[in-house]
């Protein structure tokens, strides 16, 4: 059996949504300020796969705390893995867009979290 392509996109929701985003799910904790549920465009919403809110005040997305942020990410992840498994199967279903409030893009939670699953699976 051919193996399938993983294709995750990270990406703000405040951008526009569009068909290319696929199976669109915001991985917040917090719901992103003057958004509107019924505007968000989402398809899931795993606030549970965020950090803890200790993990997150910590990092502040500073970028000169973001390889230990990653780690310390990881090992929250690692603690739950039913939400791991359950997004796993959504990222091995299709195209998947990881949506976050972040000003930082480079440096924010869902860019940690794509990189986690693409090293797992």
């Amino acid at each position: 059996m051919p193996k399938k392509n993983i294709s995750i996109q990270v990406k703000r929701i405040y951008e526009a949504a569009h068909l290319q985003d696929g199976y669109r799910i915001l991985v917040d904790r917090l719901w992103p300020r003057g958004i509107k549920k019924d505007d968000a465009k989402i398809d899931l919403w795993l606030k549970d796969m965020a950090p803890s809110d200790a993990l997150r005040k910590w990092f502040n997305h500073e970028p000169q705390k973001w390889e230990e942020f990653k780690e310390r990410y990881g090992q929250e992840l690692e603690e739950n893995q039913d939400l791991v498994s359950q997004l796993s199967l959504h990222v091995k279903n299709g195209h998947v867009t990881f949506l976050f409030a972040a000003k930082n893009e480079t440096h924010n939670n869902a860019v940690a979290l794509c990189e986690y699953l693409l090293g797992r699976v």
